[in-house]
């Protein structure tokens, strides 16, 4: 993999889902993704948000469907989306996952938590398999 590996955990025929910045490549998922959950839970930190939001077991659901519907489509037709794409619902990801980040580090396992791994724990699984049922044969 190299040492660029820790930005970008894809492999060399995956590269074209990262930005490359000189020799490094950094995936552009992961660029959405890890600023704004930081942020989020930084924020949330410093205001001292409170633990329980009306509505927020569908929105953690809502944030984090569109990277999750992205990369099950990227898996299945590698050569759809854009990195702009990636970029984008990975932040959307970001801001659901540092919400449910913080409360979990103040009331471990809340259940919006628990449902957005719930949620990628079914699709994940299928979508790989549907993706090896799909290749060649050879």
């Amino acid at each position: 993999m190299g040492p660029g590996f820790l930005l970008s955990h894809h492999a060399p025929e995956e590269l074209h889902r990262c930005y490359r910045l000189g020799p490094v490549h950094v995936c552009a998922r992961c660029l959405g993704v890890y600023p704004v959950l930081f942020a989020v839970v930084a924020v949330q930190v410093a205001v001292h948000a409170p633990l329980t939001w009306d509505l927020e077991l569908p929105v953690a659901l809502a944030l984090t469907a569109p990277a999750l519907l992205d990369w099950s489509v990227g898996q299945l037709d590698p050569s759809s989306g854009t990195n702009l794409r990636r970029t984008l619902t990975g932040a959307l990801l970001g801001l659901g996952l540092g919400r449910t980040l913080y409360v979990h580090l103040l009331r471990p396992l809340p259940t919006a938590l628990l449902a957005q791994l719930g949620l990628v724990s079914v699709v994940v699984p299928l979508v790989i398999l549907a993706a090896y049922l799909r290749r060649p044969r050879g």
